[in-house]
């Protein structure tokens, strides 16, 4: 893939990976998932569901290879996970790095936010979301 930004052509290093993507193994899993959204997750959904930010498609519980993202844009690709009780376990470390490492080698950017920080400063994390997402965009153009 190649992109532009200013003057300067990017080139990604990774190659779209087909095929990994809300696999037909998943699907009971990410069913069971939708249905019993988190409050952080219900309260971000209404935000992103419908394109509402930026005209942006966001789908929920998105598997990409042997992992669920808590919500994925594939025009961004862009990755947006909610940190609750769970990723701060003592054995989730390691599992995030790796998790983190391989969503990186398939090209998709992760935003994090802890749950809290959903509930106290929704209008910031909007925002951030939306910078990532206006990155994206720049980075796409062709040269004028």
């Amino acid at each position: 893939m190649v992109s532009w930004y200013g003057c300067c052509q990017i080139v990604a290093v990774t190659e779209h990976k087909r095929g990994i993507y809300n696999t037909t193994a998943r699907v009971a899993h990410r069913k069971k998932l939708r249905k019993s959204l988190t409050p952080a997750e219900a309260v971000l959904w209404k935000c992103l569901q419908r394109s509402q930010l930026l005209g942006k498609k966001f789908r929920r519980q998105f598997s990409i290879g042997r992992y669920i993202v808590d919500f994925y844009c594939p025009e961004c690709r862009l990755a947006i996970e909610l940190d609750g009780q769970g990723h701060f376990a003592i054995n989730a470390d390691l599992y995030e790095v790796e998790r983190t490492k391989y969503l990186g080698s398939c090209g998709i950017r992760i935003l994090r936010f802890a749950n809290e920080v959903l509930f106290n400063n929704l209008e910031a994390v909007l925002d951030v979301i939306q910078v990532a997402i206006t990155e994206t965009s720049v980075l796409d153009q062709p040269p004028t």
